[in-house]
C-alpha cells in the first residue's frame, strides 16, 4: 500500500528559500566568502593584464599605470585588497573549524564577526601604508 500524499498548504513553502530565514552572520560570511572568491577570478585578471603590460612596453604600461592610478582605478584595487584579505580570512576561520575548534555558537559569531571586521581593518591599513611608503 502507498503512503497518502501529503500536499503543501499555501502557508507550507515547497523548499526552503532565503526569505524565510532571518541572516545570521555566519550566513553572511558563508555568501561574502563564496562572492570573494569569485571576485578573485577578476583580481587575477587585473594582475595578468598588468603583466602583460609590463611585458609589452612603455606605452602599454603607461595606460595601465594611468587606469590603475585614476581614482576609478584606484577604488577597484581598494575593493580587491578587501576581497583578497576577507577570502585569506574567511580561509582561516575554515581552517580553524578544521582543526576541530570554534563550533560553539559563541565562537562562530566571534570569528564571523572577526573575519569581516578584520578583513576590513587589515585593507585600511595595507592602503594606508602604501600611501605612507610611496
Amino acid at each position: 500500500m502507498m503512503a497518502p500524499t501529503v500536499r503543501p498548504t499555501l502557508s507550507q513553502p515547497l523548499s526552503p528559500h532565503l526569505q524565510i530565514y532571518r541572516w545570521t552572520w555566519t550566513m553572511l560570511m558563508s555568501v561574502l566568502h563564496r562572492i570573494t572568491g569569485t571576485a578573485l577570478y577578476g583580481g587575477t585578471a587585473l594582475v595578468a593584464i598588468w603583466l602583460l603590460a609590463l611585458a609589452s612596453g612603455p606605452a602599454a604600461y603607461g595606460w595601465v599605470a594611468w587606469f590603475f592610478g585614476s581614482w576609478i582605478g584606484r577604488l577597484v584595487l581598494f575593493a580587491y585588497t578587501w576581497v583578497l584579505l576577507h577570502h585569506m580570512l574567511g580561509g582561516l576561520r575554515h581552517f580553524v573549524w578544521d582543526a576541530g575548534l570554534g563550533f560553539e555558537k559563541a565562537q562562530r559569531m566571534g570569528l564571523a564577526r572577526l573575519t569581516l571586521i578584520g578583513s576590513l581593518g587589515l585593507t585600511v591599513i595595507v592602503w594606508a601604508l602604501a600611501l605612507i611608503l610611496r
